[in-house]
């Protein structure tokens, strides 16, 4: 059985060339969305990928329509295939019923994964130049050396507590912690009377 599915991203857009191709290609049930291509939830896809069998195929008008990124596309067809469904995309002409579409996808997700790898390798190496220049990832701290030297002469006031100076200093009671040492903290604490 061929299920079709269409999709279109606003509401001043038209799903009747997408329904017209699905039709013509023979589709016996069309399930479609209006929804960004980014968009998680999406209910008519949902409910035509419950709906297929093994044995059924999937057909869309165009790949695009179907996944959001090309990872999540591939992901898509890899787990109709392990349930027996096909896909079958009618601009580009890719059907994984047959080998030839299997060997299309294949070499698309080839492709996916070697972009991702040289990303992660740019990446790595970006951050390793980075840390030769010496400069560390992450956010900025919120402890400056001004703020540094209030919190030491804040917590060395015995009048002042903890929860004071991580109020005054407007962070946390672990950002200050990390910041001027547990062992001044906890001296600072023991030099406070009871």
């Amino acid at each position: 059985m061929l299920i079709g599915y269409a999709r279109i991203s606003t509401t001043d857009q038209s799903l009747a060339l997408q329904q017209d191709a699905l039709n013509n290609a023979g589709c016996e049930k069309i399930l479609h969305d209006t929804a960004s291509g980014i968009a998680d939830e999406r209910p008519g896809l949902a409910e035509a990928l419950t709906y297929l069998r093994s044995g059924d195929t999937l057909v869309v008008w165009k790949l695009d329509r179907l996944g959001r990124s090309l990872r999540h596309l591939i992901d898509t067809v890899n787990a109709l295939s392990a349930r027996g469904v096909g896909l079958k995309s009618l601009q580009e002409s890719i059907d994984t019923t047959t080998s030839g579409g299997k060997l299309v996808f294949h070499v698309f997700g080839a492709l996916a994964e070697f972009e991702r790898e040289l990303i992660v390798e740019r990446t790595q190496a970006g951050l390793k130049a980075a840390r030769a220049r010496g400069r560390k990832g992450g956010r900025p701290g919120k402890m400056d050396t001004k703020k540094l030297e209030m919190a030491k002469t804040l917590m060395a006031d015995p009048t002042n507590s903890v929860a004071e100076v991580c109020q005054s200093l407007q962070v946390s009671r672990a950002t200050l912690y990390r910041s001027i040492g547990k062992g001044f903290v906890k001296q600072a604490l023991a030099d406070q009377p009871a």
